[in-house]
């Protein structure tokens, strides 16, 4: 009797071990998806990511055919942050655009770098979700004059707020752009404005709309802006998926985005700079 109670009781303790262990192995993992995905929606993250953005635009305006035109573009937008040992933190964020296809002439090539050096302070001890930094914008005349390049050299300030919580985080992240060198004067205030929600399992979603007021042309570009993704682990390695669509209710008359849809893969990647600026 006790031979056949240990025939019958052994499998199914090995089989409630196995779904235990395999339990704690999944909540582990989605412990670190949670934390990875928290710290992926902070501007101001010490994770350093490769962004690959695939993007695809649709545009209308007044000129005849611009309702038939579209556009590709693979956007490649690392983020290093440099922490430094008082808490706050040195931010790289290049912009590398690489044009699949444009409107009208249908080329291919790269587009203008942009770059911003974010200067991330340290948040104050009685509000430890504060974000807070302050930085320089810049885009350099790269590209191909095919896509539209290599026109002008641009430089201005940005700025961040932001507040995170449990179970999101939101803020702004204003800039302006002169031109300090080229063939065209350019004076553009751009702001995004990021709301962010984290339920759980890695997932987000919210809305991080960017508008721009051009001064020279008078005209604004207003998108509705909707996002969302998972953060995911192969291995050790956090990997943030996700898809973002803009709706533009406000652009240019002439000619301006219509819709603009993205899918985007963000590897977290070691910055092995990361020492430069202790």
């Amino acid at each position: 009797m006790s031979q056949l109670f240990l025939c019958i009781s052994l499998p199914k303790l090995a089989l409630a071990l196995l779904a235990s262990m395999s339990f704690s192995a999944l909540s582990a993992e989605e412990n670190a998806a949670d934390k990875a995905a928290k710290e992926l929606a902070n501007p101001n993250t010490a994770y350093a990511s490769l962004n690959f953005k695939f993007q695809h635009r649709t545009y209308e305006g007044d000129i005849p055919g611009a309702d038939d035109q579209d556009g590709q573009m693979i956007l490649f937008q690392p983020s290093l942050p440099f922490p430094r040992d008082d808490g706050t933190k040195i931010i790289w964020r290049p912009a590398v655009p690489m044009h699949i296809s444009t409107p009208w002439q249908e080329e291919s090539g790269l587009g203008d770098i942009s770059m911003d050096v974010a200067y991330a302070f340290a948040p104050p001890k009685d509000n430890p979700g504060e974000l807070m930094a302050v930085g320089i914008f810049t885009s350099l005349p790269t590209g191909d004059e095919k896509v539209g390049g290599g026109e002008a050299t641009t430089l201005g300030p940005e700025f961040l707020w932001g507040q995170i919580s449990k179970d999101g985080i939101i803020g702004m992240f204003p800039n302006h752009q002169w031109d300090v060198a080229g063939d065209i004067d350019i004076s553009i205030t751009s702001s995004q404005f990021f709301y962010v929600k984290l339920p759980g399992g890695g997932w987000n979603y919210g809305s991080s709309p960017t508008i721009s007021y051009d001064h020279k042309a008078e005209e604004w570009t207003i998108p509705l802006n909707f996002s969302f993704g998972k953060t995911v682990m192969f291995g050790t390695r956090p990997w943030k998926l996700g898809m973002e669509i803009n709706y533009y209710v406000e652009k240019p008359d002439a000619f301006g985005p219509e819709w603009m849809i993205s899918f985007n893969v963000s590897p977290v990647v070691e910055n092995v700079m990361a020492n430069w600026f202790k």
